[in-house]
């Protein structure tokens, strides 16, 4: 069996050593991305006057061939692919003869998987970021749609104070929005070209690397050759960007389940967007939302698996970081499934506002705001605080109303009982970025035009691997 390699080896490769270190099952997905790489690598090289007019054509001709047998599966791949790229430098050198074979010249397949992994990563992690702003719009949607309704605001999951339900839905729209700027921060650091790096100390050949980073739309090229080959800080950045996404969906996701249980009653699932039960009949299950939580899981341990598998590599480049590429396409196939699964069960939820409204008009959930009112009238609020909190215990255990023992309290009185009126005490939350009707309104206004800026900076490139 001939290998690109085996000029140095007296005998072919075992069995099973291919078996084990083979990477082409899952790494055929880089073959557009190896493909333009290609390309550039022989622009390259008929700037270095290593391949004239006609060997240039002739490559990128079979280039394009190669291309169209991935587009129609009729690729014919053999025993010897080790890997897509050698499948793809094999076929090119069948198509194309002499001139195929000088394809590899002065590149190695250090930086040419480099390169055509941050290809991938750089438009993969503008697609989920897409898919991010998607969810945040409907988000924004529901919360508009929720106008002046409101639910408790919850801390320990015990009811703290009454928000506007725009305002919860909005919470998580704007930690959406950090995985945003963390994708799209990832990918700035992905944007360099290892192209040029060779297999870790350049070449003696008239390469320009950086003419070959700009055909490949790259912002820069590399300032360090054995740095270039070895690096997959872009892959474990992406790996942490998608799981920390993969926890604010989980989050999300914790919520949904909660608020769609019959002891919350706050959601009801729309038929499309849930499951049943093989044995009971009632039952409408909120999987959406379960696997958003337990598939996070996966992400952290994509993440962690990674990082472990770089921790001790000597420069420059080693087999391990053949294990990079597995963790990165699970996490990047599994988050875009979950983001437009989400969207979809949130775009479709059915609010049950009054008994969200229900549950947020409970008597102690003003005591803040009877703190507040004593503060307004002079009294510190550590003192204002002992009272309330004396007077709300004073109720549970008397079984005795808090609006009577407000409104005989000489601090209080009828201003004090005016406070537990239902939906007085959310319509008080008055400072920025608070959950009252004036901050959320002004709060959906930036909320939309960060998702427009945002989109803007995404662009528009998605990832279209073969399969």
């Amino acid at each position: 069996m001939s290998t690109l390699w085996h000029g140095r080896f007296g005998e072919g490769p075992a069995a099973e050593m291919l078996a084990f270190t083979a990477s082409l099952p899952y790494d055929i997905r880089l073959a557009y991305d190896d493909l333009d790489g290609c390309r550039a690598h022989v622009r390259g090289l008929e700037r270095a006057s290593i391949l004239g007019p006609d060997d240039v054509d002739t490559v990128l001709a079979a280039l394009g061939q190669v291309e169209e047998e991935f587009r129609s599966r009729s690729f014919d791949f053999s025993e010897s692919d080790e890997d897509v790229h050698t499948a793809i430098e094999r076929r090119v050198t069948e198509l194309a003869g002499p001139a195929g074979a000088k394809l590899h010249t002065g590149r190695s397949r250090n930086d040419q998987v480099a390169t055509a992994l941050r290809l991938y990563v750089r438009r993969g992690l503008g697609e989920i970021a897409q898919a991010v702003i998607g969810l945040q719009e409907v988000l924004l949607k529901r919360a508009t749609e929720a106008g002046g309704h409101y639910m408790p605001g919850y801390t320990h999951l015990q009811h703290a104070q009454p928000v506007l339900v725009a305002h919860h839905l909005m919470a998580h729209a704007w930690a959406l929005s950090r995985d945003v700027d963390r994708l799209l921060d990832c990918r700035r650091r992905a944007d360099v070209s290892p192209l040029g790096a060779g297999a870790l100390a350049g070449s003696s050949l008239a390469l320009q690397p950086d003419e070959t980073a700009k055909d490949l739309g790259f912002s820069s090229r590399f300032e360090n050759s054995m740095d270039a080959v070895s690096d997959r800080d872009f892959v474990a950045e992406a790996l942490f960007a998608v799981a920390l996404l993969g926890v604010h969906l989980s989050r999300l996701g914790e919520e949904l389940i909660l608020w769609s249980s019959d002891e919350f009653g706050f959601v009801r699932l729309h038929d499309a967007y849930s499951t049943g039960s093989s044995m009971l009949p009632q039952k409408k299950n909120p999987d959406i939302a379960e696997l958003a939580r337990g598939k996070t899981g996966r992400f952290i341990g994509n993440l962690t698996g990674l990082l472990a598998a770089l921790k001790s590599l000597p420069l420059a480049y080693n087999r391990d970081l053949q294990e990079d590429k597995e963790p990165l396409f699970d996490s990047f196939d599994q988050v875009l499934l979950a983001l437009p699964a989400m969207k979809g069960l949130i775009d479709t939820l059915d609010f049950d506002y009054g008994r969200m409204q229900a549950a947020a008009d409970g008597p102690q959930a003003a005591a803040v705001d009877l703190a507040e009112l004593m503060v307004a009238r002079g009294i510190p609020f550590r003192e204002a605080h002992v009272v309330v909190a004396g007077l709300v215990r004073e109720a549970v255990q008397g079984g005795t109303d808090l609006a009577e023992l407000v409104e005989r309290h000489p601090a209080l009185g009828e201003d004090g009982v005016a406070l537990l009126q239902p939906g007085v005490a959310v319509s008080r939350h008055t400072t920025p970025g608070g959950g009252g009707p004036g901050p959320v309104a002004i709060q959906m206004r930036r909320l939309q035009a960060r998702l427009s800026e945002d989109s803007h900076r995404v662009g528009g490139e998605v990832l279209g691997p073969p399969s």
